[in-house]
């Protein structure tokens, strides 16, 4: 395989709402293009609904929900789970489902227990708050498809040192919770650390974002594209197909992450830390 085009794709599926309708309307698309993707999923609560708290602190949170279209992306319902609405369960309510995608040829990963709390709160969380988070988790997803994740991706590529010294302590054969430019081993953890290097539409405009992402592809190489599913398996539908076209076009192979890594650990990647920086079209600061 030619190591020099290549696009993976990592979706991550943060509500029910994606889980249930985004999920399906991606694998039909990814058919249709004889695709395949590593779906990182959250299996415990969607507490969406409690996002409201961040209009309140965060101001570029607000501008994100306008500039994104919030209310089309995620629905009325998710944005009362977890306050007016109880939290549905999601990846973990869907077995079937899990294991569908699986069976289709994609890779299913560990994204969240509860992504909403992880992704408000985990500054202030401790040790013993992550473990018990991971525990839940992996055992959630353990239970639906029969066996142990391979990756983790942090919900909102949200990092912290006390997660990353909770995290280095499970199996993982990889992490996908950065954006950088190529992939890295994580200091302290010996574990491959797979970036997200492209923004993800919701940066960059929706369906105007297009040309962005797609001249990120103009000069090859390799690259992974952050989806979301309620996003491009949803109302940005259209523009992901976009996308995909545009990378054919531009000559690039589509694979899941697991071409990456394969091809990282073969090129001995450098050791560093990661750092906390805000990101264009972000509300908070990521790991990079």
């Amino acid at each position: 395989m030619s190591g020099d085009r290549i696009l993976a794709l990592k979706v991550d599926v943060d509500t029910r709402r994606g889980m249930e309708e985004g999920v399906p309307s991606l694998l039909a698309t990814l058919d249709e293009w004889n695709a395949k993707a590593a779906f990182f999923l959250s299996f415990g609560p969607d507490n969406s609904g409690r996002a409201v708290f961040q209009l309140i602190r965060n101001p570029r949170f607000l501008l994100k929900m306008a500039r994104t279209n919030a209310p089309g992306l995620y629905g009325l319902r998710t944005a009362l789970y977890g306050t007016l609405l109880p939290a549905p369960g999601i990846a973990a309510a869907l077995p079937a489902l899990c294991r569908e995608i699986e069976a289709r040829g994609h890779e299913v990963e560990f994204h969240a227990w509860d992504h909403r709390t992880w992704q408000d709160a985990l500054p202030r969380k401790g040790e013993e708050w992550v473990q018990d988070w991971f525990a839940r988790g992996v055992a959630a997803y353990e239970e639906c498809l029969g066996h142990r994740p391979r990756a983790f991706g942090a919900p909102a590529w949200r990092l912290t040192g006390a997660a990353v010294e909770v995290l280095k302590g499970f199996p993982w054969e990889y992490l996908s919770c950065t954006r950088a430019a190529a992939p890295f081993v994580l200091a302290g953890t010996g574990l491959l650390e797979v970036p997200s290097d492209l923004p993800c539409l919701e940066e960059v405009g929706g369906r105007n974002g297009v040309a962005n992402i797609l001249a990120g592809l103009d000069a090859g190489g390799i690259h992974v594209l952050p989806v979301h599913a309620e996003a491009e398996g949803g109302i940005w539908r259209d523009a992901f197909v976009e996308i995909l076209r545009g990378a054919r076009e531009r000559g690039y192979e589509i694979h899941a992450l697991s071409e990456v890594v394969a091809i990282a650990r073969g090129r001995a990647p450098a050791e560093r830390p990661f750092r906390l920086a805000l990101l264009p079209g972000r509300a908070a600061p990521c790991a990079v």
